[in-house]
């Protein structure tokens, strides 16, 4: 199991530190309707968490056994994975502004302050499962945990683990807030200030790092 966990450290980091997320989750808390968005969209970026993992979990676990220590099928995917990752990498750096220049945001986010819980929870729930990026490395976890061999107990620690560490950055802005909704408002706007600004550099880092990790993990199982 040891050796699982090792593997889905890095993807469920990958997830945690998405910028986007975490700026609709403080846009959420910033706005009129803060709590009942805040807790709808946490709720659902955690249930697409959850559902994104379990699925491809379910769907490795049937990856034919080679019968020794190798993985060749799994090691296929991670590569693939990697390569895509890599490839968003470089679109993100692409996509970088430069100088003082306002970097371009998701039109959807206009429309937080209008949002309902359920809304919200829509929201979260497409942002951590269909997101291609959140999606790629809920895919590498997946496989990594399903040709893992490991028991259903043990699978089902792993992907507890997975899911608290990759929704962690949107569950503690949100937790905070609504213990101390007076004293967050101005960090969480400095904080939402420096996301917007560094978002695809941020990305493009992260995710270059992941897809090497998840090249090499590939090419280990063979």
């Amino acid at each position: 199991m040891g050796s699982v966990i090792g593997e889905i450290l890095p993807l469920a980091l990958g997830i945690a530190i998405s910028p986007v997320p975490i700026i609709a989750a403080i846009l959420m808390l910033l706005s009129p309707k803060a709590r009942g968005t805040s807790i709808g969209f946490l709720v659902g970026w955690v249930l697409g968490i959850v559902v994104a993992v379990i699925v491809f979990t379910l769907v490795s676990s049937f990856l034919p056994d080679s019968g020794d220590a190798s993985r060749p099928i799994a090691g296929v995917i991670q590569i693939i994975l990697g390569v895509l990752l890599l490839l968003l990498a470089v679109k993100e750096w692409r996509s970088r502004p430069h100088g003082d220049a306002e970097p371009a945001l998701p039109g959807w986010m206009a429309a937080i302050d209008s949002m309902t819980a359920a809304r919200g929870l829509l929201l979260g729930f497409a942002l951590s499962a269909l997101n291609p990026k959140n999606l790629l490395m809920g895919v590498a976890a997946g496989v990594a945990i399903g040709s893992g061999g490991l028991t259903v107990g043990e699978s089902t620690i792993v992907i507890v683990l997975f899911t608290l560490i990759a929704a962690s950055t949107v569950a503690v802005p949100v937790i905070a807030y609504l213990a101390a909704s007076n004293r967050m408002a101005a960090p969480l706007e400095s904080l939402r200030r420096w996301l917007v600004h560094n978002n695809a550099t941020v990305m493009a880092v992260l995710l270059l790092v992941i897809g090497v990790v998840l090249i090499g993990k590939g090419i280990g199982s063979f």
